[in-house]
Parts: structure tokens; sequence; C-alpha cells
């Protein structure tokens, strides 16, 4: 009975130890944090009167019709 209560402390004790799921948690709030940068930037870029949205605007009319481009 001692070496099962013996063996669970151990595999406790190495649980408590492991840092390796504290890592992947970081990992994803860094992955979450640049997500939400871009989504905002994106959303910015989108806007009315925004950049993004001018170009997106002149690739379909280019798109579209080829003739229309200036090159």
């Amino acid at each position: 009975m001692t070496n099962i209560a013996q063996q669970f402390g151990n595999s406790l004790q190495s649980f408590f130890e492991d840092e390796e799921g504290a890592q992947i948690i970081e990992y994803a709030l860094i992955i979450a944090v640049v997500s939400l940068a871009l989504i905002v930037a994106l959303k910015a870029l989108t806007a009315s009167g925004g950049g993004f949205s001018t170009f997106i605007t002149k690739v379909t009319t280019c798109l579209s019709t080829p003739a229309s481009c200036a090159q």
C-alpha cells in the first residue's frame, strides 16, 4: 500500500513541476492578442474611407474590366 501511495505522490509532484502546460497557455494568449490586434487593424482599414476598401474596389474594377486599369 505504501508503494502505491509513494507512486501517487511522485506522480502528483511531477504534475506540479511540469511547466509545459503553462507555456502552451502563454502561446495561446499571445496568439489571441495578435489576432485581436489584426481584427482591430482590419476594421480600421475597411471602415468608410479606409485605404483598404479603396484598394479592393480598384482590384475588383481591374478584374471585371481590364481595359479600365491604368498601368
